[in-house]
């Protein structure tokens, strides 16, 4: 297999993985709030509109706190990292936008960037960042 073919391989597996991994991420914290630790790895990173949690317990915490949430899906696009940083461990970086509505407020924007990577035949989180886009310049 060539390069290129190997590179295609690896983008549509990247893509095909995000789509499932984005719809199972956003029904668990839209209605199943409660089994949000087991998305992340044991040391996992949250970083939430600029508030962190370390940990699947923590993040499991800070995501029961959180005010319930609706979120809306315009853009996903996901990229395999291919790097000796990640070996040959299979590493995909996703990142979406779209609208989320907390407790029946307004609808806002915001733009969520995951790395993910496979444990076992699972996918787990290895870091998350999410950032409402509180107001235009």
């Amino acid at each position: 297999m060539s390069f290129y073919q190997m590179m295609r391989t690896q983008i549509d597996t990247a893509c095909t993985t995000a789509e499932a991994f984005t719809k199972l991420y956003y029904e668990s914290v839209d209605k199943k709030r409660h089994q949000m630790a087991r998305l992340y790895m044991d040391n996992g990173l949250l970083v939430w509109n600029g508030n962190g949690a370390n940990g699947k317990d923590d993040i499991q915490k800070f995501f029961q706190e959180l005010p319930r949430t609706e979120h809306t899906l315009t853009t996903l696009d996901a990229q395999p990292i291919v790097d000796d940083a990640v070996a040959t461990q299979l590493t995909f970086l996703i990142q979406v936008s779209g609208t989320v509505r907390l407790s029946g407020a307004p609808m806002k924007p915001f733009q969520q960037t995951f790395m993910i990577t496979a444990q076992g035949d699972k996918w787990k989180i290895v870091s998350d960042c999410f950032r409402l886009q509180d107001g235009l310049f």
